[in-house]
């Protein structure tokens, strides 16, 4: 799992910056900065579940940005009144 480009913690990664998206913060320069800081964080977690690849610390941060581009799509959505 380890050695997984994606893992199950990727989907984690989709589902928190969807919420993320959907109800907390709309900045695309803030979502860049705290993933790439999260993945760099990782790095120094002394938990062996952090311990990825560095192309799948690349892909949680793509994938990252497909669930926060989802989340803010859905919040505008919701946020546009009905014709």
């Amino acid at each position: 799992m380890k050695n997984d480009i994606i893992n199950i913690w990727s989907l984690g990664h989709l589902i928190v910056w969807f919420i993320l998206g959907v109800f907390v913060f709309k900045s695309w320069k803030l979502f860049i900065i705290l993933s790439i800081l999260w993945e760099l964080l990782e790095l120094v977690l002394p938990f062996g579940i952090a311990k990825e690849l560095w192309l799948n610390k690349i892909t949680d941060v793509v994938i990252n940005g497909i669930g926060f581009a989802i989340g803010i799509n859905i919040h505008t959505i919701l946020k546009t009144p009905y014709k």
